[in-house]
Formats: C-alpha cells, structure tokens, sequence
C-alpha cells in the first residue's frame, strides 16, 4: 500500500532542502529567518504523521506554528536572487517549445485523475495499491513526480539541482501568505466548533421580522459574502452561515428548496473571495508570480463582477428556492 504519510514525508523533505538552500543563499538579507520559517514548515510535515497517530505530542507543531508566523508577521522572510537564465534566453525557449511548455502542467491533474478514478480500484495481496480515503492526495503526490520526469526530459535537463533552484526561488516570491488558505479553513473549523454559527443564527432570527423571505435571503447571501472576506475561503463561511441562517430561517421556516439554498449560498460565498486579500491563492499569488506592481490590481478588477455577481445570486435564490 502506498501511504499519504509517504506524499507529506517527500514535501516536508523538499522544503528541507530548499531551507538549505536559502540558509546558504547571502543575497537574500533575511536568509536566516526564511530559512526557519520554511526548514520548520518541512519539520511539521514529517512530524504531524506522529501526532495524527498520538504517539507524539502535539504541542510541539503548535509551537512551530506560532514560531512561524512571528517570523512571517515581524518580517523576518524575503527572498534572495533568482538564480535563472536571462530574458532573452527565456524568450528563446518559449519560441522553441511553444505549447509543449503545457505537458508537464497538465501532466499533474492528468495522473491524479487516472489514480483517483482508475488506480484506486487496484490491489495487491489484498490491499488496495493506493490508501483508502487518499487516493486524491497520492494521485496529485504522483503526478507531480511524473510532471517533474517528463519536463527534465523534454528539457533535456539532468541535474535535479535546476527545478530545486527554480522551486525555491517560486517560493520566496510567493512567500508566507502560501499558507493562507490552509490557516484560514483551520480557522473556519474553529468557528464551527466555538458555535458561532449558533451565536449568528440567535442574532438573525431575534431582529428578522418573521416571514421576511427576501430579507433572509439577502442576509444569508450577503453573511456568505462578508464572511468569506474575513476568512478568506468559502468552504470554511459556509458552517457558518448555513448553521446561522440558511438552514434554519430558509429552509425550515420558510420551507425552501435545500439544494437550491444551499448551492447559491456558497456562490455568494464565492463572491467573497474576489474581493479579499485573504483568499491568497486567488488574489495575492498571482500578483506575485506575475510580478504586478499593484498586488491587488487582481482585487481592484474583479470588484465590479464580484458585486453584481452577488445581485445575481440573490435574485436568483428569491425566485428559484421558493
């Protein structure tokens, strides 16, 4: 059987080495703080299979995270030089390679798909080749692998010291706020735990006035919108608000279509996310992979749609859902 623990073991050792890297890199004038930052994200991957198993305790991970975002909120990480080839020889490889640049790229959803529908169903000496329940992860773990395989060769490039490099160096520019999302789903699941969607739904329910259909919606729908600016992510709004709001006042009192609530709900939710810097994987990642100058011109853009869209969602829940 090939474990998840396995996948997570290989990425925390990858950013090992690339904290290496950058203990070793003296262009980048905070490379001791970076390095720390990134060596103890890499320990936290191979040491969270011990607390998952509790047979490590997990106060040490918790302390590794607050060590981590002292060192990413003082300013303690940056990035070095870029060790990469030129403008023109870059411009070069593109005209040479053209859209074959797309293989390894697409190399990666490819794998994971045959391994979450295909390879899931093999087994050997009657256990299933992939972990039960991970054949998602192990699928995007392989085929990122296989990615990295077909783009050396393409390339024709042997030494597996160039993708580390070009790794590392996509990691500083993109930086701490990586980690964003999976911070912010944590904080979700804090939320639903510590009942605030109970808390909102006590709150809603004393000041709607009763039978006020189209105020609900307009409440779940804009609650959504609000709370996946805070969070960041709408999957981690939508305990929230469903638990507060659309369950309870939509769907039980005013007896609404539950597919049809639920489904616009968390399309508010996602227009949420157009307007946040929160959801750094969607707004703050590219500004700085692409290097704009403005790291919120992607938010600035997409203000208007995000608005309107929200309109559209409310309109459409007042008329489909009762």
């Amino acid at each position: 059987m090939i474990r998840a623990e396995w996948f997570f073991w290989l990425v925390g050792g990858v950013f090992l080495v690339m904290a290496a890297q950058m203990l070793a890199d003296r262009t980048n004038p905070k490379r001791l703080g970076t390095a720390a930052f990134w060596a103890l994200l890499g320990l936290g991957f191979c040491y969270s299979t011990g607390v998952a198993d509790k047979s490590a305790p997990a106060e040490p991970l918790g302390a590794a995270v607050l060590v981590m975002i002292c060192l990413a909120g003082f300013g303690f990480t940056g990035r070095g030089a870029a060790r990469t080839t030129t403008a023109e020889e870059r411009a070069a490889s593109a005209a040479r390679y053209g859209n074959k640049l797309f293989v390894p790229a697409l190399t990666i959803p490819a794998v994971a798909l045959v391994c979450a529908v295909v390879v899931k169903k093999v087994s050997a000496g009657g256990q299933p080749l992939l972990q039960k329940g991970s054949e998602t992860v192990l699928g995007l773990g392989i085929g990122a692998l296989t990615a990295l395989v077909v783009g050396m060769v393409m390339l024709r490039e042997r030494r597996l010291s160039i993708p580390v490099h070009a790794g590392r160096s996509t990691l500083e520019s993109v930086g701490p706020v990586m980690l964003l999302p999976q911070l912010l789903a944590t904080l979700g699941a804090i939320f639903a735990l510590a009942g605030v969607g109970d808390q909102v739904r006590r709150g809603t329910t004393a000041l709607l006035p009763e039978g006020s259909v189209l105020l609900a919606v307009v409440v779940y729908c804009v609650g959504m919108f609000l709370f996946t600016a805070v969070m960041g992510n709408a999957f981690a709004a939508f305990p929230v608000m469903t638990a507060a709001v659309g369950w309870p006042v939509l769907v039980e009192q005013a007896h609404g279509d539950a597919p049809a609530v639920l489904a616009v709900g968390m399309l508010a939710g996602f227009c949420g996310t157009l307007v946040t810097p929160m959801a750094a994987n969607y707004n703050i990642v590219p500004a700085a992979l692409l290097e704009l100058t403005d790291q919120y011109g992607p938010i600035k853009a997409q203000l208007p749609t995000a608005f309107v869209l929200l309109g559209c969602n409310i309109a459409i829940m007042s008329v489909f859902a009762f």
